[in-house]
């Protein structure tokens, strides 16, 4: 039998050895993760606020995020996030989406600080009720169902006027936004996101489809991060291999996150399995995401040899960020063709003295002409 001043001395001496490993395999973890662990245990401790705070104004949809704490370098996709359903409204009503904001806030004063520290906000859908409503049941599972995402640098975008993407007022859509840092290494504070989604309940709206396109580069499978043989032929060296890596189906492997080398390089790839054109489609807004050091990103015809539309980059001229990001917007649309080939062309120039990470994407909004008769009908019954 033990004595219980032994017990104690081996609960101590268990206590002390699990949490010395569990610091040691803390330490040793990326910093996304270690962002998690941090904000799981604040919430738990009740350190933070762990609620979303909603303000549902008359046809805009107002939340502010839980805190999260800045305490140090948070690269793109590393730090703290929170995410949220919501319902735009109470009842099955239909509505227009039309247009999406955020906006980094203090903790304390709840007034707009540098969008610097906003790395992305989310909007997705649950694609087997959405298109279920509609009877849509061909679409469900042909793509990742995101409805859009601002990012540094495209921290408002909305559809040009008169369009908007249908939904009806009580189905969920998941929210979730990133917390961001890359300049300021001592940073020790809390701060909170204000992300708003505009919609209206104009009949006349003509219905957007999205579909997400972006740039996927080869990698070496069998050694990722060695430096590419051939960097005439677009390959890269993936960020990691766990998360935006994708077989092309012929067992060669893509990357979307991927590292750029100092100076200025230009990045390619085909979007033609990506867009899935049946016949042909009129483009009527893009929203970009890139991280910074890209400088210019565009939607090219290859078949025509010409380019669809290019939005230009600003890059912060001290530190590192994106001041501005346009985006393409057109109440008159742009034809793509099941006939032709497209890709996305990224230019970069990284400025700074070490490799950083980049990627290419697009969130482009198609007229949807199947959906609209399926409307018009409704209406007319």
């Amino acid at each position: 039998m033990f004595s219980r001043s032994n017990i104690y001395k081996y609960l101590a001496f268990s206590f002390i050895l699990s949490s010395l490993f569990g610091t040691i395999i803390y330490f040793n973890l990326t910093n996304r993760h270690q962002a998690i662990i941090k904000s799981f245990v604040f919430e738990k401790l009740g350190i933070s606020d762990k609620e979303w705070k909603i303000n549902h104004k008359k046809e805009t949809y107002v939340m502010t995020s839980p805190q999260f704490l800045i305490d140090g370098i948070y690269k793109s996709m590393e730090g703290p996030k929170s995410s949220n359903y919501i319902q735009l409204t109470n009842d099955s009503s239909l509505v227009w989406v039309t247009g999406f904001h955020v906006k980094a806030i203090d903790n304390k004063s709840l007034q707009k600080i540098s969008n610097d520290f906003v790395c992305h906000t989310n909007i997705d859908f649950n694609d087997a009720h959405y298109y279920g409503s509609f009877n849509l049941n061909d679409r469900i599972g042909k793509q990742y169902p995101r409805m859009t995402s601002l990012s540094h640098g495209l921290e408002n975008f909305s559809f040009p006027k008169g369009y908007g993407i249908p939904m009806k007022g009580n189905e969920y859509l998941y929210v979730t936004t990133e917390a961001l840092n890359h300049n300021f290494p001592k940073a020790n504070f809390w701060l909170r996101h204000r992300i708003s989604i505009d919609y209206n309940h104009d009949k006349k709206t003509k219905p957007l489809l999205s579909k997400t396109a972006f740039i996927m580069l080869p990698y070496n499978k069998y050694n990722p991060y060695k430096s590419p043989l051939d960097p005439g032929k677009n390959q890269c060296i993936p960020v990691e291999t766990k998360n935006h890596s994708y077989d092309d189906g012929k067992g060669n492997m893509l990357s979307g996150h991927w590292v750029i080398p100092k100076g200025k390089n230009t990045y390619s790839s085909s979007i033609n399995q990506q867009l899935s054109i049946k016949d042909s489609l009129r483009l009527h807004a893009a929203a970009i995401h890139v991280h910074p050091f890209a400088t210019k990103i565009s939607l090219i015809d290859k078949t025509s040899d010409k380019c669809i539309f290019t939005c230009k980059i600003t890059n912060h001229k001290k530190g590192i960020g994106i001041d501005k990001m346009e985006s393409f917007s057109s109440e008159k649309g742009v034809w793509l063709y099941a006939s032709h080939d497209y890709e996305i062309e990224l230019e970069v120039n990284n400025t700074s003295n070490t490799e950083q990470d980049m990627m290419g994407s697009m969130f482009l909004f198609f007229y949807d002409r199947e959906l609209d008769e399926i409307l018009n009908k409704k209406l007319i019954n």
